[in-house]
């Protein structure tokens, strides 16, 4: 009998040969390589079902009870599970699961509290913050007047001092403090005091400290800011997609902005692999998973710390709180691109950015961010990050290149020891 739909049924491997190729490239890469890019983490073999699920096939604008479309019983449900579990998780009133990414609920959150043209006060990218704070060449720089604060050149912690005086001089109508580049805790409270000051809703982005919060191993906004946005696949470990957490009060007001204020249908796929992620990150394993993050961390920064005088590379504020390691190469007297490629020949992965008071110029700079959340996912603990440091000070170091086949023998060892998705092909 014919197959009325043989393309509902057939594998991708029939459908698109070249297509399948490249997923398994993708596969062999992952594996092949020590993945410190602090952005980045593996997800769950699970949530990769829920991903390629049938939730994919819904059309579901709107929120539970207030769609749009008909047949939506079952997406409400799977929506109001991770809304609840986002709340659970963070000790938050009210979550909007729905935003495509972190940038996006940024967007939102201005949308829902800022009228275009109000001041946004916002960390300096270049200084570690993130661009959709203030940025001109985002949206939030378009539609409003952003004002940037600082990190302080002897410490490289962020200058509250600084953040009081232009809030006072500047009257923003929000203040942005988050990060994408820094390895210290903030204190949340402080710039809770400075927004009360000036009349200010202060909005804390979370985004690559998510999952250390929710582990209660870095200091919570939550309660402290107004609104909260984080992304759920750094350190939380989902799906790619943002959240918002927010006080009840802005609950309707930031549900608006999102939709139909900033975008359009969201997507049940994602929001099923949300309400996994947070349910996961409830367990006694992802705590265990989050210390080992945070120990492995300390100890790489120990360790490259250990060898400065050979690799010429300073540990940014001398160590780290977070799941970053950051690298000053400037010391070095190149940028940090030509670091990574010394990283990249041994098989480690890992991102430049520019750092605060950068003397070498460029997009990248000379920041090297490190990040354990990903291989602490993999099954890494403080013995294969202090052979992982040894490995980085050697591709780093005057002997590199004599060095690249035994250090990239090294970090086939340790790959070896903890294979990814064992079974998947």
């Amino acid at each position: 009998m014919r197959d009325p739909a043989p393309e509902l049924s057939a594998p991708l491997e029939e459908l698109d040969r070249e297509l399948a190729g490249l997923l398994r490239a993708e596969l062999a890469r992952e594996r092949a390589t020590l993945n410190l890019i602090a952005s980045e983490n593996f997800v769950p073999r699970a949530l990769l079902e829920v991903q390629g699920s049938v939730l994919t096939n819904k059309y579901a604008d709107g929120y539970p009870g207030a769609r749009e479309y008909d047949g939506c019983e079952v997406v409400d449900e799977v929506e109001r599970l991770a809304i609840a579990r986002a709340c659970a998780l963070f000790g938050a009133e009210h979550a909007n699961v729905q935003p495509y990414s972190g940038a996006s609920a940024n967007f939102a959150v201005l949308r829902a509290l800022a009228a275009p043209g109000d001041t946004v006060l916002g960390w300096d990218f270049t200084h570690g913050g993130h661009p959709t704070h203030y940025d001109r060449d985002t949206l939030t720089g378009v539609l409003y007047r952003g004002v940037t604060y600082h990190v302080r050149r002897d410490d490289r912690l962020v200058d509250l001092d600084e953040v009081a005086a232009l809030a006072r001089a500047e009257r923003p109508r929000v203040i942005f403090v988050g990060w994408c580049l820094y390895t210290r805790h903030l204190d949340y409270r402080a710039f809770r005091e400075i927004a009360d000051e000036v009349g200010a809703v202060l909005v804390a982005d979370m985004a690559h400290v998510s999952g250390l919060v929710a582990a209660g191993m870095y200091p919570s906004p939550v309660g402290i800011a107004d609104v909260c946005t984080f992304t759920t696949h750094k350190t939380v470990g989902g799906g790619r997609g943002g959240t918002i957490l927010c006080r009840q009060e802005l609950a309707g007001r930031i549900d608006a902005a999102v939709y139909p204020g900033s975008q359009g249908g969201p997507l049940p796929h994602v929001i099923g692999a949300h309400a996994l992620a947070f349910g996961l990150a409830r367990r006694p394993a992802f705590r265990e998973r989050m210390a080992r993050t945070l120990s492995g961390a300390r100890v790489l920064a120990g360790v490259l710390a250990d060898h400065a005088t050979e690799t010429r590379c300073d540990v940014v504020t001398g160590g780290t709180e977070t799941h970053q390691v950051v690298l000053d190469t400037s010391p070095r007297g190149v940028g940090a691109s030509t670091a990574l490629e010394d990283l990249h020949a041994v098989g480690v992965n890992a991102n430049a950015l520019p750092l605060a008071f950068d003397p070498v110029p460029g997009p990248t700079g000379s920041g090297l961010r490190l990040g354990t959340a990903a291989l602490a996912t993999r099954g890494f603990a403080d013995a294969e990050f202090a052979e992982l440091g040894e490995i980085l000070a050697g591709a780093l170091g005057p002997a590199r290149g004599a060095r690249h086949a035994e250090l990239a023998g090294r970090a086939e060892a340790l790959r070896a020891g903890f294979p990814l998705y064992p079974g998947l092909g």
